[in-house]
């Protein structure tokens, strides 16, 4: 019960309950205030503008809000005035809608912030579209929309600029929460009752989380001039937390053996179900952490590992004294996998002790954090290269643009009333570039739509107090609002009586504008889905080998970066830790790029248990290169022997191979000449080092060449 009651509180200290009372007030506030002045139509009008505007307010860096809902303020005035004269007449409507739909839709080339801002355009042609104005009030109410965008983004920005660390702090908090559950899934390998092949399947996917939460972090610590030119305290505990949080991930990922091998090895000393138990406490340590991340809180650190590890240590060692024949190594590593690990969360933990701040250095190292965060080009030939068939993009562009047109049509043949522009509406949410996210948004908004429309229907009927109304309302809004990127379902479900009751309280039949609203809705989401099946499909299939070529250059350069540094060449911090970055966020990119395929038409499917093996392969590739990386940072590995480097160059000319055939440019790997092993390397402890290491160098080379086979049968 007690791990609820912190969910629930989680959520409401998290950036999404957040987000919802931010934009909650934003919207509401001017109509509240301008209704006690008598001038609730100019309280409305402000109110839409500032719901056009609040699409583009998500989590980032503030000079990326910034500069974007002040684009999206001169989108939201032309797009209302052009839409204003354009609906005099039916017929340049029309036209307006699909050249708009197809123009703002182009807006995605330039990431997500920037489609945003073409969501936002495109809100305000659908609220104009069917605004009875006449030609002289056009310009009036456009520049009182404008007004309602402008006070929505002076608001947001004194929001964050009261505490310009919150943002980052829930982020964080939110990426340890995502860790947590990624190690606990983790720990459920060294169990005999969990089925292998489905527990990676568990892993690829919180692998997806986790590499989001992660770039989510990076842009706001290391974008944001506060947190990249100014040493505060609270500024070095947030990049000392997140730095520490990396090489956590890394030594989780790195805990990687053959769990079938040493389950069967293993499975009648009780060690493996005593180190599942360890992870799972540590799991339970990061929740912790989380909770003081997103709360801003201290608390005294409970757990004292080193008693648990010495308990494993005693019994990992009676194993090889009872039992000759067992190579009791890997349980070694095993436990030093998990001494690091505790390590880690012993040192976020300081951090978060009283007084801590003030001690607090900057980050050891000579890292350069602007380097782990990605620059957007906006240049102008961006956009129009993209005008072919072969860009994802202009094809999604195009779906859109036709789509609103045949739902602009549709609506005005076949609406039930005076709100036809929610089919256009229901289209714009639906329809995204590939046809599995499509199809998901589109089951959630009827899903959501219909439940919300009976709950809505439901409070009206049978609480007719004026005041309890409006606190539903509120409620509702502000669940909407911070459900929108958690929970989509859940947001629509809360939405949907919301704008039921606004309506209500604007004397528009309650019955009505249910029917309209759910019939409008599967109107749309009928044209959406049909279209995101006929109209210039994307498939995965189809772009697939981008992403299999990615992740195996990726984790070329990952091996590249270790294997020179074992070698004995010097390899700055952050070139590793770039490249570890990278091999993270491709893998993670495989990965949804392969759920994706999953929620597609079977005959789409193709090659899909094959994609599969690769998904895991790659995973367990990057697995034992984490596991050499995180003992050579640890100066664990010697100069390491010929033979040894043979198996790392043998991997590379095999995943060189590999990437060749999906279209990548061969990477150069020169080690030189080794040094020969000092004499004092004879000792036996180095010696079982070193066996260790040319034993995870073989994995690696075998997993290599079963990437390698699987890419030839993806291929054919």
């Amino acid at each position: 019960m007690s791990i609820n009651i912190r969910e629930i509180k989680s959520f409401f200290y998290s950036q999404y309950f957040s987000d919802g009372i931010r934009i909650c007030i934003g919207i509401l506030l001017p109509s509240l205030l301008l209704m006690q002045f008598d001038k609730f139509d100019l309280g409305l009008t402000l109110s839409l503008g500032a719901l056009c505007i609040c699409v583009i307010d998500t989590p980032g860096p503030v000079s990326h809000k910034r500069n974007a809902m002040a684009a999206g303020n001169l989108c939201l005035f032309l797009v209302a005035v052009i839409t204003g004269f354009a609906r005099l007449n039916i017929f340049t409507l029309g036209i307006e809608i699909t050249f708009f739909a197809f123009l703002f839709s182009m807006f995605t080339v330039y990431g997500n912030r920037a489609a945003s801002v073409g969501t936002c355009s495109l809100l305000i042609m659908i609220f104009m579209m069917d605004k009875a104005l006449a030609a002289p009030e056009v310009l009036g109410y456009s520049a009182k929309i404008l007004a309602g965008g402008v006070w929505y983004m002076v608001f947001s920005l004194l929001f964050f600029g009261i505490r310009p660390y919150r943002a980052a702090q829930q982020a964080l908090g939110e990426n340890v929460t995502d860790i947590a559950r990624f190690l606990r899934i983790k720990a459920d390998f060294y169990l005999s009752d969990t089925d292998i092949d489905e527990n990676y399947r568990k892993l690829v996917s919180k692998q997806i989380q986790v590499s989001q939460h992660q770039d989510a972090v990076r842009e706001l610590l290391f974008k944001s001039r506060i947190m990249a030119r100014e040493s505060t305290a609270p500024s070095r505990i947030l990049v000392l937390t997140f730095v520490d949080l990396v090489d956590i991930y890394e030594q989780i990922m790195a805990t990687h053996y053959d769990y079938a091998y040493i389950r069967d090895k293993f499975k009648d000393t009780g060690v493996l179900t005593e180190i599942a138990r360890i992870i799972h406490n540590m799991a339970d340590e990061l929740d912790d952490i989380a909770y003081i991340v997103l709360s801003n809180t201290r608390r005294r650190h409970l757990t004292d590992f080193n008693i648990e590890l010495e308990k494993l240590k005693t019994k990992i060692d009676s194993i090889g004294k009872n039992n000759q024949e067992t190579s009791n190594l890997v349980l070694k590593k095993i436990l030093v996998n998990l001494r690091s690990l505790g390590e880690g969360i012993n040192n976020i933990y300081k951090y978060y002790s009283s007084k801590a701040a003030e001690s607090l250095n900057e980050p050891k190292g000579d890292v350069e954090y602007t380097a782990f965060v990605s620059h957007q080009d906006f240049a102008t030939h961006i956009f129009f290269d993209n005008f072919t068939l072969a860009s994802g993009a202009f094809k999604h562009a195009l779906r859109v643009a036709l789509v609103c047109l045949v739902g602009f049509i549709t609506a005005k043949l076949v609406s039930l009333g005076h709100h036809s522009y929610w089919v256009l509406l229901t289209i714009i949410v639906i329809l995204k570039p590939g046809f599995s996210l499509s199809k998901q948004r589109n089951y959630q908004r009827l899903i959501g739509t219909i439940g919300g429309g009976v709950i809505g229907i439901a409070i009206l009927t049978f609480i007719p107090n004026v005041t309890a109304q409006f606190i539903f309302l509120v409620v509702f809004m502000m669940g909407a609002y911070s459900f929108q990127r958690l929970n989509y379902v859940v947001s629509v479900i809360f939405m949907t009586p919301y704008v039921l009751i606004l309506f209500k309280f604007l004397g528009v039949g309650l019955l009505n504008v249910a029917q309209e609203r759910i019939l409008d809705t599967i109107i749309g989401s009928t044209i959406a889905l049909v279209a995101s099946y006929l109209i210039f499909p994307t498939w995965e299939f189809e772009q697939i080998q981008e992403t299999l070529r990615d992740v195996v250059v990726a984790n070329i350069n990952y091996l590249v970066t270790i294997a020179e540094s074992i070698s004995g060449k010097m390899i700055s911090i952050t070139t590793y830790k770039l490249a570890r970055k990278e091999v993270y966020v491709k893998s993670a990119n495989l990965s949804a790029a392969f759920e994706r395929m999953t929620s597609e038409p079977k005959s789409k499917q193709r090659k899909i248990k094959d994609i599969h093996k690769f998904v895991v392969l790659n995973h367990i590739l990057s697995s034992y290169i984490a596991t050499i990386a995180s003992a050579q940072s640890k100066k664990e590995i010697p100069v390491a022997h010929p033979e040894a480097m043979k198996l790392i160059k043998k991997s590379i000319t095999v995943l060189n191979d590999t990437g060749q055939k999906l279209q990548a440019q061969n990477i150069e790997f020169n080690i030189g000449k080794i040094p020969t092993a000092a004499p004092e390397a004879q000792k036996p402890v180095v010696q079982a080092e070193d066996a260790l290491l040319k034993e995870q160098l073989g994995f690696i080379n075998k997993i290599s060449y079963d990437i390698a086979k699987i890419t030839d049968i993806i291929l054919v």
